[in-house]
């Protein structure tokens, strides 16, 4: 169980809500990354809004910088403690 920050309907600041959330399992080409740094954006904003709506429940905020955490059996090129 993770936390995060999610949208279950749409409208205003007020929908966002912090949340316990499950993450899937990880796959073989899947990589796992802590948000160290969130970038919220204009089409966050209409996202929220449903301007632009998105399938709920959703996150917000799809540029983003961490550390990698963990990394699936097939990957290569990025390791445990990577900053990306």
């Amino acid at each position: 169980m993770t936390k995060a920050i999610q949208i279950t309907q749409f409208g205003g600041p007020e929908v966002l809500s912090w949340c316990d959330v499950e993450l899937p399992e990880m796959g073989s080409t899947d990589v796992l990354i802590e948000h160290k740094a969130i970038g919220v954006n204009f089409i966050d904003t209409y996202h929220r809004s449903g301007l632009y709506p998105l399938d709920l429940p959703a996150g917000l905020g799809t540029e983003a910088a961490g550390v990698v955490r963990e990394v699936g059996s097939a990957v290569e090129d990025l390791e445990v403690g990577d900053k990306v």
